[in-house]
């Protein structure tokens, strides 16, 4: 590959400087990251000769800011530096543990927040259904200025998403609120999950459930919420089994993918075993 500012890789400095170089390079230009995603490319068949703009030395893009009312992640943070970031915070299991158990300590050192959220083709991506479950939205860039949405809205938009943009942020709202994140891999060591459930709930002053988000991924090619089921759990308690057998009732709302891990009939199989869990682990926390 040539140098750094060649054709094939250009490194930059600044987030307006990223931004006009993908707008330079149009649809033939990618950004890069932790690049974990990219460097399987010829096993999927996709074009290597894009035109590389590396993002990982912008400061911004590197940033979790803490605030009052939300948590701002930059595109470039790490699984590990997200998991590390959110431990001291109750109100984001789902997303800590999200990022803190994903695929195997390597790659989450240089995997980013930005990568698994663009990654349009990952249907496995933990950090998905972990920040819509959390009304997670993010903020992309341009040169003509910045447009924010939620995060199930842009996954289902991004794959056609005009070129010379790149996400800069990710926000999440800080609520009272339980969540957690359960996640079936065949194998303990960086496997693929099988199947995700991310849920968070509000609870009123009786442990009665007020509010529930509940996303799934890597059962269907793209993350979505289980909205009948987050419908059945308003209302009652945090019961584990009742859960896990509404869960069982509604699984027809999903059409499983096959995949080389395993087949898409098996992926819904489990979801009933998996919201049980999710549940459970709700109950525990205090």
């Amino acid at each position: 590959m040539p140098s750094q500012n060649g054709e094939r890789l250009y490194v930059a400095t600044s987030l307006a400087d990223a931004l006009a170089a993908l707008a330079e390079r149009g649809r033939a230009a990618s950004v890069l990251a932790g690049a974990t995603w990219t460097m399987r490319a010829p096993l999927r068949h996709e074009p290597q000769d894009l035109s590389y703009v590396a993002i990982s030395r912008i400061d911004e893009l590197r940033r979790v800011d803490v605030l009052d009312r939300e948590i701002s992640i930059g595109a470039g943070v790490t699984h590990a530096e997200l998991a590390n970031a959110l431990a001291s915070l109750p109100e984001c299991s789902a997303l800590a543990q999200a990022a803190g158990n994903s695929a195997n300590p390597a790659i989450r050192h240089v995997a980013t927040i930005g990568g698994n959220l663009c990654a349009s083709a990952f249907a496995a991506a933990d950090l998905v259904p972990a920040l819509i479950c959390l009304d997670a939205e993010l903020e992309i860039a341009g040169t003509n200025g910045s447009e924010r949405m939620t995060v199930e809205r842009f996954v289902e938009i991004r794959s056609g998403i005009a070129p010379g943009r790149l996400v800069r942020r990710v926000i999440v709202p800080r609520k009272t609120r339980r969540s957690a994140h359960i996640r079936l891999p065949l194998r303990k060591a960086g496997d693929y999950p099988v199947a995700i459930v991310s849920l968070a709930v509000t609870l009123g002053p009786t442990g009665v459930v007020e509010n529930a988000r509940l996303a799934v991924g890597s059962v269907e090619p793209v993350a979505r919420r289980w909205m009948q089921l987050e419908a059945g759990l308003v209302g009652g308690a945090l019961d584990p089994r009742h859960a896990a057998e509404q869960a069982e009732r509604l699984c027809g709302d999903f059409s499983g993918r096959d995949g080389i891990e395993a087949p898409g009939w098996y992926r819904v199989k489990v979801l009933p075993s998996l919201v049980r869990r999710a549940v459970a682990a709700l109950h525990e926390q205090s």
